[in-house]
């Protein structure tokens, strides 16, 4: 069997988000659901459990543009979801609405736009 290596976080915002994001620098989301998707070829699990944990570790250093909208005061992340595929693949597969150009799709050599994408209400 195949490991996954690619995952979706499902995203809660209660209320409207305005933060600085890394390079991308202030961003605005509404209130709502999103999905991220990103990927792991190794310690895949931790990866996820990094990003599930900072609840209780705002303090720590931020390395990828989803660190700095799940350390935001009241983001949740409401499921996770496993793959087998590429991320590309999944994220191109993803209905939504990219909000954020650019978000979590730095080295995206597949054109996604954003690995971020705004479901709605």
């Amino acid at each position: 069997m195949t490991p996954p290596k690619t995952y979706q976080l499902l995203i809660e915002l209660p209320r409207p988000l305005y933060l600085a994001v890394g390079a991308l620098g202030h961003i605005q989301l509404p209130a709502g659901r999103y999905i991220y998707t990103g990927s792991a070829r190794r310690n895949f699990e931790a990866r996820i459990a990094r990003h599930t944990s900072w609840a209780e570790n705002h303090q720590r250093p931020r390395h990828w543009h989803i660190d700095y909208l799940l350390a935001a005061p009241g983001t949740t992340v409401a499921g996770i979801r496993r793959y087998t595929e590429d991320e590309c693949d999944i994220q191109q597969r993803t209905p939504g609405t990219v909000l954020i150009p650019g978000f979590g799709a730095t080295d995206c050599r597949a054109g996604c736009g954003s690995h971020l994408k705004y479901l709605g209400k």
